[in-house]
Order: C-alpha cells, then structure tokens, then sequence
C-alpha cells in the first residue's frame, strides 16, 4: 500500500495516466508543421508550370516531326510513327496518374475535393487508402505501369548518356533506409503515412518526370531523322535532370546536353558563367536553401567551318525540407457518459456556415465550440464537417474516435490546509495531522489527472483499524460519510499511526457503480 514511487506497485490507472503523458507530448512534439505542408503548395504550383512548359515543348517536337514526315513520309515514317505511339502511352500513363490526384483529393476533402485546392493538406489517410489498399493496389499498379513505359522509352534513346539519366529519372528501385528492417516497396515509400498534399505533389512530380522522358525520346527521334542540315538548324540545349525536386542536403544532378549532339564531339558546357570540369555535361552540387533556385548558361559547339556557336540555355530546381510524418493512433477516444469537448473549424469558412453530425451519439455546438455525448461504448463514433461553400454544402473532413468507458477515480478525503483552502489527501506517503482527519465529512472519489476532471459519488466504503495484538477492527461508512463509530476510532489514533480505507464503492455520471481502489491513510 505504502510502495511510493515504485512502479511494480502502481496501479493500472496510473501507469495508464503516465502513459498518455509521454504519448501526449510525443504528439505535441512530432505534429508536421504547417508551413511545411504550404510549402508543398508552392513546390506543387511550381511543378505545374514546369509541366505545362514540357508539354508545350514536346507538341513543338512533336509538331516538327510531323512536318518532317509530311516532307518526306518514307525516310521519317518509321520515327513519326514511334513518335506517336510515344506521345499516345505518355499521354495515357500521364491521365491516369491525374484520376489518382483526384481520387487522393476527394478522399481527402469529400467529393469537391480539387488537388489543386486541397484544404486537408495534413491528412495522413488519403493517399495511403487509395494508394496501398491490398483490394486495390492502384500504387503497385502505377509502378508497374511506370516500368513498363521506362522500359519502353529507354531502347528509344541511342545515346548512352541520355539514356542512363532517362532510366533514373523513371527508376522505381527503392534503396533501403538505415535502421529500416524489411523489404520497402516503391509505392509504400512514396504514399505511406504521406500527407495528401505532399502525395499529390509527388504524383505531379512524377508526370513531370514522364514528360521530360518523354521529350528526350523525341529528341532523339529528330535526330535520327537524316534530312540534310535539318537537325542543325533546330539544334536546341535541355536540361535533363535526374529530379526536379531535392532534399535540403541531399545532391542535384542534372545532364545538360545538345539534342542533336555528335557523340564523338563533346561541347563546352557554362553555366553561370564557369565552365563545367566534366565533357560529358553532367552538373552536380550539393543543394543549400529551400525554395525554387534559377541558372542559366550556354553550350559551346563547333561547325564545320571552326566558328564556335553558343547555344543559351536555363532551368531550375526545387529544394524541399527533409520531413518524416508520425501520426498517434491510440488517442481519438471519446468517453461515454460525461460531455467531450470537441474543437472544429474549417480554415476559410465561418464558425455560422459550419456544421457537424455524429454516430453512436450526439453532437451539439455551444458556442464556437462542439460537445460530443458518445452512445455504446465499445463502438466507434464518426464525426463528419460539412461547411457552407459558395452557397452549397458540402463534406470537408471526418474523423473516426473510439467510444470507451470512463476510467476509476481515485479515492480522497477532503480537508482544509494551513491557507483554508480545500485540498484532497489521497493516502500514503504523504501524512496527514489528526486534527485534518477529525475536521473531515467522508470520503469523495473523482479523476482530476488534468486530462479528465470528472466527480464520482462514493456510495459506501469501510474503514480498517488494527489493535495492539494486530487484529483488523473493520468500521463500515454511512455512505459517503465517516460513520459515528469510525470519528470513535479516529480519536484514539495515535500520532504516526494508519488505518486503511476498502470496500469503496463509486458511481460516476454514466451511471455504473464501480469497485475503486483502496488508500492507506498515516497520521503526522
């Protein structure tokens, strides 16, 4: 009874109390931040533009090629043809990747959910759910998909440079993280635990990294078209990097290279003014500050006649924060019998033109506030937001809790201190004076961890007293009351004497009575 700090002794209560302590401020410590997921906003918008600017470059490709074979349908019919098979797989696996942001988006913010407006940027649950749901591995199949267009673009590209970088660019190989045990797959690494934004910005990434394969595979296709001085006369520099998007710390790696380049004759390749230490036009550093960074430079090539020709060029990166989600999911519980605070908003919208409803249970607004009254314990509650959007209504988010009973209280006797303000003596070690113990009513029950602070009624308990031979004189209560015979008992205590209190019986606002567990009470 008397164990002190020693854990082997504590009850399941308070271990459980302690537990939620460390767990939350685990959570306090850990929640992802949001300007990181705004900033995932930016890096998608940036990505966009930079997907709209290659595919406007491939349709010139595209359109040129084209030209070409109307000019001269036997010599460039075989690459025209390639070309468009080319455009019609990168055109589909591309579309395809477009339904998942939106099926990601929906699953996120209801069935308006846009993934370029996404309002739940921080929900952990969308993109793993629609990604790596085992009924439906649409994530195993968009990497397998992505294996086969990487294997077929790949032959596409003769030269050995360009096509290396292509198949990383498209690689789905996953190389294993430092403290991980097991086998990570491609799909897991890049939707597990990630939130909806992040996965959308990634799946845009991804589209990016398609068309920019795709570009070189058409670039490649011009060239080998032999139609006189055609080639030089639409001799263009492209970047072709192996991402776009890079972790602060982590390298860029990016080969800067002539479309119709001679591979026996390498250029001189400067960016920002210096020159590359490398003739094979690969540009390496190590990435600094987070945000989207700009160079530009130029491609020295010599002609025929030994003037040199300078080809300009410019393109840029995006430096992200290295991030890592870890979401709780032992701490949506409601409790049943008692009012649980619940708080909602949703960002943009007014308190009046949001709205709430519950299952198993009720839901009530008090104020900007919410409080839920769960029903079956044992069950699960979902609470779902609607909000009123340009003049409808529509579903923005739901979260699932867990409807559990209300934990025991703990059992105390109240009593005045030196200030005159009421405190509550719950057992040893701490003592009390007998003055304290004469001066008090009875016994109360409540649990008051600052996490719930709920008041129990006790309806009975019984007193234990030991004589000088060790004989235990039991007392019962008058409910919650000290009895007559045990104030008797009390007087003839001697200082540094104890006496236990069991048998204490509880019922809490849900309604049930309960056992709770017994205290040692030890006087001054």
């Amino acid at each position: 009874m008397a164990g002190g700090n020693n854990v082997a002794r504590m009850s399941p209560r308070q271990r459980m109390i302690n537990l939620m302590y460390i767990v939350l401020t685990a959570m306090l410590a850990l929640n992802v931040s949001s300007d990181v997921l705004n900033g995932f906003n930016q890096v998608h918008d940036g990505l966009r533009t930079t997907n709209l600017n290659t595919e406007a470059r491939n349709d010139v490709q595209m359109r040129f090629l084209t030209e070409l074979y109307e000019k001269n349908p036997a010599k460039a019919g075989p690459w025209y043809e390639k070309g468009m098979e080319l455009q019609s797989k990168a055109s589909a696996l591309c579309i395809s990747i477009d339904s998942l942001k939106w099926e990601i988006a929906r699953r996120a913010d209801g069935e308006e959910g846009k993934p370029d407006e996404i309002i739940n940027l921080d929900d952990l649950e969308a993109a793993s759910v629609t990604m790596l749901n085992p009924a439906a591995p649409k994530g195993r199949r968009l990497r397998e998909n992505i294996e086969v267009f990487r294997g077929y673009v790949a032959p596409l590209i003769p030269d050995s440079a360009k096509r290396s970088a292509v198949l990383n660019l498209l690689s789905t190989e996953v190389r294993p993280t430092p403290g991980t045990v097991g086998k990570t797959t491609w799909e897991e690494k890049m939707f597990d635990n990630m939130p909806a934004v992040a996965a959308v910005t990634l799946l845009t990434k991804l589209q990016n990294d398609i068309r920019q394969a795709q570009g070189e595979a058409l670039s490649s296709l011009i060239t080998n078209v032999d139609i006189g001085d055609v080639r030089v006369n639409e001799l263009n520099a492209y970047v072709i990097p192996n991402s776009n998007m890079v972790m602060r710390g982590g390298r860029y790696s990016a080969n800067i290279v002539l479309a119709a380049i001679d591979t026996t004759q390498r250029p001189a390749v400067f960016v920002n003014g210096s020159r590359l230490a490398n003739d094979k036009g690969l540009l390496e550093f190590t990435a600094g500050s987070v945000g989207t960074h700009n160079y530009s430079g130029y491609i020295e090539v010599a002609r025929g006649d030994g003037s040199v020709e300078r080809r300009p060029f410019s393109s840029s990166y995006t430096v992200i924060e290295p991030m890592a989600t870890i979401s709780p999911t032992m701490m949506n519980v409601l409790y049943a019998g008692i009012a649980n605070p619940i708080s909602i908003s949703v960002p943009g919208v007014p308190m009046s033109a949001v709205q709430a409803t519950m299952t198993n249970g009720s839901l009530t607004r008090s104020g900007d506030s919410w409080v839920a009254h769960p029903g079956k314990v044992g069950s699960e509650a979902v609470i779902t937001v609607s909000a009123q959007i340009d003049g409808r209504s529509q579903i923005v988010s739901s979260m699932t809790f867990r409807v559990r009973k209300l934990p025991d209280p703990s059992p105390y006797i109240a009593m005045k201190d030196a200030q005159g303000n009421t405190v509550h003596y719950k057992g040893s070690p701490k003592r009390i004076s007998k003055a304290a113990l004469l001066s008090a009513d009875g016994l109360g029950a409540a649990i008051d961890d600052d996490i719930l602070n709920v008041s129990y009624s006790v309806v009975s308990f019984s007193t234990v007293f030991f004589d000088s031979m060790g004989n235990a004189m039991p007392e019962v209560s008058a409910g919650a009351s000290f009895s007559q015979r045990q104030k008797e008992q009390f007087k003839r205590l001697k200082p540094g004497k104890s006496f236990f209190i069991s048998n204490v019986k509880a019922k809490g606002p849900d309604g049930i009575t309960r056992d709770i567990s017994p205290m040692e009470v030890a006087l001054n």
